[in-house]
């Protein structure tokens, strides 16, 4: 077990060390770090080290603004640069915030961001102060899930998180409008393991659940969320997503880009600027108490809401320590290794 405040001193000193500026780098050290207590393995720490790989080859921009495109008020378009994610998703949170206040709701897209790490690590801010988030981004680089009926990969695996608040805890949604995501696949693979379902197409549209068709050549295909029965609708979503991010940012798959980043679409709405906060807490509190009274269909699994569990696992490793995986363990002890800082 690692100590959750020790694990953001060590990634962002990291960082700081492969040439990060301490706000950047610690915007994007805690983003990592919430993704990790959040239970969203693949998108947490493991991250770092290839976010410092991409810091050292200059794949991320180290220093500078996001450039702006157009601004008209609740509507606003920023070019990244390239620059770090997580810095860039959380700085337009706090400007989105504002002028939603004065607006009711504001939108803000990003083009050429470098990867955003782990969509539901921005949810929990926002929702605990009464707002509504949506987030979505899609890598106009990355071409792994292949339209419905299709086998050829051309688009990414496009995720959508939703966060808003409740009379208790809010409720976190994140989801692809994909089967699985390139990292799950990815560290299957790695560990020489199956997936759990049949979520991937290879070259011949068998599905499958070996990790290692995705590698082959030619590549599989993640199936879009839905899968072979009703995949129609998972691509549609994808399809939505990439309008979001990528067409409305201007700037995509079009451009043919080189550079691992993303296409950013976010947007957060204030209750104020429609009913009131209170009512919408309660109606959000109403449906949320209708769904954990619905009869279980198996006694001892009942009703989750999205988010619930991974804000007890949070809890849990605030208070007695964060669990990383032997192979992100091993990551960062050869990274702190390498720069000289201890992981403690």
């Amino acid at each position: 077990m690692r100590s959750a405040d020790k694990l953001l001193q060590f990634s962002q000193n990291i960082l700081q060390q492969a040439g990060l500026d301490a706000e950047k780098a610690f915007h994007t050290a805690d983003i990592l770090l919430e993704g990790e207590l959040l239970g969203h393995r693949t998108h947490g720490l493991q991250l770092l080290p290839a976010y410092v790989g991409e810091l050292e080859k200059d794949g991320m921009t180290k220093q500078g603004q996001p450039n702006i495109i157009n601004d008209f008020g609740a509507v606003l378009a920023l070019d990244g640069n390239y620059l770090p994610g997580p810095w860039l998703v959380v700085k337009a949170i706090e400007e989105a915030t504002k002028r939603a206040e004065a607006f009711g709701t504001s939108i803000i897209t990003i083009r050429q961001s470098h990867h955003i790490g782990c969509l539901a690590a921005y949810l929990e801010k926002v929702a605990r102060q009464g707002l509504m988030i949506l987030l979505a981004c899609s890598d106009p680089r990355n071409k792994t899930v292949a339209p419905f009926g299709g086998l050829t990969p051309v688009y990414s695996p496009d995720p959508l998180a939703v966060g808003y608040p409740t009379e208790s805890d809010p409720i976190m949604i994140d989801v692809s409008m994909s089967a699985t995501s390139n990292g799950l696949v990815a560290r299957a693979h790695r560990n020489q393991e199956m997936l759990p379902h049949h979520w991937l197409l290879d070259a011949q549209g068998n599905a499958t659940n070996d990790p290692a068709t995705f590698f082959a050549n030619p590549p599989g295909s993640i199936l879009p969320l839905g899968g072979l029965d009703s995949g129609y609708k998972g691509f549609g979503l994808g399809l939505m997503v990439e309008a979001l991010t990528s067409a409305l940012a201007g700037h995509g798959r079009a451009d043919e880009p080189t550079l691992w980043g993303a296409s950013v679409y976010l947007q957060i709405i204030s209750p104020k600027g429609f009913a009131v906060e209170s009512a919408f807490k309660r109606e959000a509190e109403y449906l949320k108490n209708q769904c954990l009274a619905s009869e279980p269909a198996n006694p001892d699994q009942p009703v989750r809401m999205p988010g619930a569990r991974g804000l007890t696992l949070k809890k849990q490793q605030l208070a007695n320590g964060v669990n990383l995986l032997p192979e992100t363990e091993k990551a960062l002890l050869e990274l702190g290794s390498k720069y000289g800082i201890s992981l403690g």
